[in-house]
């Protein structure tokens, strides 16, 4: 499965502890995080995905992460929530894509994470209003986002050709309220003033 060809498309969006704006995807992940240490949950709804003959239409799956210190300089922990509609053949598949274990954009962080928390499945609710996103996933992770709006009003301000691994386009947004506890990692921050960002996303093995 790991080293199945795939693709997957559709929309992310995220929170991470550093403050509005994370200095991460302008100094190539070197600055350190604002509060000295990273923790971020990154979700992503597949409109469109396969792996190998399995099909991920409709699926969601987090990406949940913590840096001791700069991203560049390594030892993340890492684990991943997978949707629980998945069948055993599309977890497995899921896995191999968020874990990086099949390759893609998260498969180039590899050297960076010291330790892989494995995968759980779990109900995961998406909501999506505007320059809004929120997840729910119960005891685990949740996450509420809006837009910061640019000259128009309707749209919000974006970074461009950025190193993220989710999209080289991401919209700048602020966290209302962000809770994580999973993989040895708790984040609980209701301030207003966490970073955030939303994209369209496409991913693929090779």
């Amino acid at each position: 499965m790991a080293n199945a060809q795939w693709r997957v498309s559709g929309e992310y969006f995220e929170a991470c502890s550093c403050d509005f704006v994370c200095p991460c995807p302008t100094s190539g992940l070197a600055a350190p995080p604002t509060k000295g240490h990273c923790d971020a949950g990154l979700v992503f709804h597949v409109d469109r995905g396969e792996h190998g003959s399995t099909r991920l239409d409709g699926l969601n799956f987090a990406i949940l992460l913590r840096t001791p210190g700069p991203m560049i300089a390594g030892n993340w922990t890492v684990g991943v929530i997978l949707d629980e509609r998945a069948s055993p053949a599309q977890r497995e598949a899921l896995t191999a894509i968020a874990s990086g274990q099949g390759g893609g954009p998260i498969g180039a962080l590899g050297p960076l994470v010291g330790r892989f928390g494995g995968s759980e499945a779990r109900p995961i609710r998406i909501e999506t209003s505007g320059m809004r996103r929120s997840v729910s996933i119960p005891g685990v992770l949740d996450i509420a986002i809006e837009g910061v709006a640019g000259a128009n009003q309707g749209e919000p301000i974006y970074f461009d050709n950025v190193g993220h691994p989710a999209a080289t386009r991401l919209a700048l947004a602020k966290a209302s309220r962000s809770h994580m506890h999973a993989f040895g990692i708790d984040w609980d921050d209701t301030s207003g003033r966490n970073n955030g960002h939303f994209a369209p996303f496409t991913w693929s093995s090779s």
